[in-house]
C-alpha cells in the first residue's frame, strides 16, 4: 500500500509522528508519498506534487487538525482515497484520532480492519450573469458559504431549490452544509446538528433580518441556487479554501458531488466525538 502524508504547517509533534509512522509501515512494506515540503521528514518518500498526489497514493495519512485534514480532502476525494485524521489541532471533529491512538490504528488500517465511512460532499459552481462557461468549484467536504467581506450591511440572495422560489434571504449571508459541516460554521449560525451518515444537505441563514428564516434541510439529489440580488459583490468560500467574488445577478448551482469522502471511521463514534468537543453530559458546579 502507498500512504501519502500531509502534516500541519508549525508543528513539531506533526513532523515527530511522521517519521515514526512512515518507519513503522516501511517496515511493514508499505511506502510513503509526500509533498515537496514534508518529504524531508518523512524516511524514503516519494515526492510528488499536488496535482499528482491523490492519484499516487491509496491512504491519505492526515497530522493536524480539521484545516489540515480539508485541503488533504481536496487533493484525495477525487480519487476515492479513504482518509486517516490524527488530531493535532484545536477541535479535530473530521480528524478523529488521537496521537497516541495513530500507529495502533493505522496497523489495525494496514490490515483492512479498520472500517471506512462515505460521507456526502458538495459539486458548487458559478453562472455568470454576463455569460459564458460555469465557473466549478473545488467539491465542499463541510460547506459553501456566501457573505460579503468588505462592508457590515445585509445581502439580499434569492435561493431556489429545483427551480422553485424558496424565498430571497436578507441577511448576512447563507451557509449550504454537509453533514459533516453541520458542526462547523453552520452550527454556530444556528443550524441543526446532523449525523454523518445521513443523505442530505442544509441551508443556513447566517443572522437573517427575518427572524422566521430558519435553517433548512433538503435532499441532497436536488439541485439548490442562490442568486446574488445585492447590487454589489458578494463572497463564495468553499471549504474555507477557496473563494470567489460573485457580481450582481451570479448564480451558484450546489449539488451534491460524484464521488464521496471516505474516511477511517472515528474510535468514539460521531456522538462521543461531541460529548468530547461540545461537552455534552458535562455538568459545572461553581461552589461558592
Amino acid at each position: 500500500m502507498r500512504f501519502g502524508f500531509l502534516l500541519k504547517r508549525g508543528k513539531p509533534e506533526a513532523r515527530e509522528l511522521a517519521e515514526t509512522l512512515a518507519r513503522m509501515l516501511a517496515a511493514r512494506g508499505a511506502t510513503s508519498v509526500a509533498l515537496p515540503e514534508d518529504a524531508a521528514v518523512i524516511p524514503g518518500a516519494t515526492v510528488v506534487t499536488p496535482d499528482a498526489f491523490g492519484a499516487a497514493i491509496d491512504v491519505l495519512v492526515v497530522l493536524g487538525g480539521d484545516g489540515t485534514f480539508l485541503y488533504g480532502a481536496s487533493l484525495a476525494a477525487d480519487h476515492g482515497v479513504p482518509i486517516f485524521g490524527v488530531n493535532l489541532g484545536s477541535l479535530g471533529f473530521i480528524t478523529p484520532y488521537a496521537r497516541a491512538e495513530a500507529a495502533g490504528a493505522l496497523e489495525e488500517a494496514c490490515r483492512g480492519g479498520l472500517a471506512i465511512q462515505e460521507r456526502i460532499r458538495l459539486s458548487v459552481s458559478i453562472r455568470r450573469a454576463r455569460g459564458g462557461p460555469p465557473l466549478k468549484a473545488p467539491s465542499a467536504v463541510n460547506d459553501a458559504v456566501l457573505t460579503q467581506r468588505s462592508i457590515a450591511r445585509l445581502l439580499d440572495l434569492e435561493a431556489r431549490l429545483d427551480g422553485a422560489e424558496i424565498t430571497t434571504y436578507k441577511a448576512d449571508g447563507l451557509i449550504v452544509a454537509t453533514p459533516t459541516g453541520s458542526t462547523a460554521y453552520s452550527l454556530a449560525a444556528g443550524g441543526p446538528l446532523l449525523t454523518p451518515d445521513l443523505e442530505a444537505m442544509v441551508l443556513t441563514p447566517i443572522c437573517p433580518h427575518t427572524l422566521t428564516n430558519r435553517p433548512l434541510v433538503f435532499r441532497p439529489d436536488s439541485k439548490l441556487s442562490i442568486r446574488n440580488a445585492s447590487g454589489g459583490t458578494v463572497t463564495l468560500t468553499v471549504d474555507g479554501q477557496w473563494g470567489e467574488e460573485l457580481e450582481s445577478d451570479d448564480w451558484i448551482d450546489v449539488e451534491r458531488a460524484a464521488r464521496p469522502l471516505r474516511l477511517y471511521q472515528a474510535p468514539r463514534g460521531f456522538f462521543g466525538i461531541l460529548r468530547e468537543k461540545l461537552s455534552w453530559g458535562s455538568r459545572r458546579v461553581d461552589v461558592g
